[in-house]
């Protein structure tokens, strides 16, 4: 575990420079109030998450939580991403493990990932994810993340960006709603 810490301390320490107004920086305690209030934005516009939480700040940082890291434009809050470990029950690992023979235990998720409505258009998302695939790296493991098969703008951008397509199955809620996901992983390095 102290080898993980030391891995994403150096990550962590590897200042964003700000380019074309936006930062992407890690996330502090202090931003979660801003973070919620985007998320309600998008999910007004988008229908993301699908659920909304009864918990928004609770859902924003789930158990095993590795990392997450906000985007800022022009000083206001303009998107979020989150890194963690897998669980039991996340299809992703299943699925990249069966494909590769790795554990999946040797991967980590990304998930919580949004962009504003207002401040899209400037590569915001992808910029998030990067910053998450680099710190899954840094730490050894392999990114992956599933996504709802409904929401095609995230999966477009995923296969824009070179993710490679695990499979897709159905995923329990605890809503008790049962959802369909695609699951990618990772370009490789």
């Amino acid at each position: 575990m102290a080898d993980l810490e030391e891995r994403a301390d150096v990550v962590a320490s590897d200042p964003r420079q700000a380019r074309a107004g936006v930062l992407v920086r890690p996330r502090r305690g202090d931003d979660l109030a801003d973070c919620v209030r985007v998320l309600g934005d998008v999910h007004r516009a988008d229908g993301y998450p699908a659920d909304w939480p009864d918990r928004p700040a609770d859902w924003l940082t789930p158990g095993g939580l590795l990392a997450a890291w906000v985007a800022e434009s022009e000083g206001r809050l303009a998107g979020h991403v989150g890194l963690a470990r897998s669980a039991p029950d996340d299809l992703a690992p299943a699925l990249w493990s069966h494909r590769t023979g790795g554990r999946p235990e040797l991967t980590a998720v990304i998930g919580r990932l949004y962009v504003a409505p207002g401040a899209r258009g400037h590569h915001i998302g992808a910029r998030l994810l990067a910053d998450a695939v680099a710190h899954a790296r840094a730490l050894g493991l392999h990114p992956v993340l599933d996504v709802l098969a409904t929401d095609t703008a995230a999966v477009a951008l995923y296969r824009r960006l070179g993710w490679t397509h695990l499979g897709s199955g159905d995923q329990r809620w605890p809503s008790g709603r049962t959802v369909t996901v695609h699951c990618f992983a990772a370009p490789r390095a």
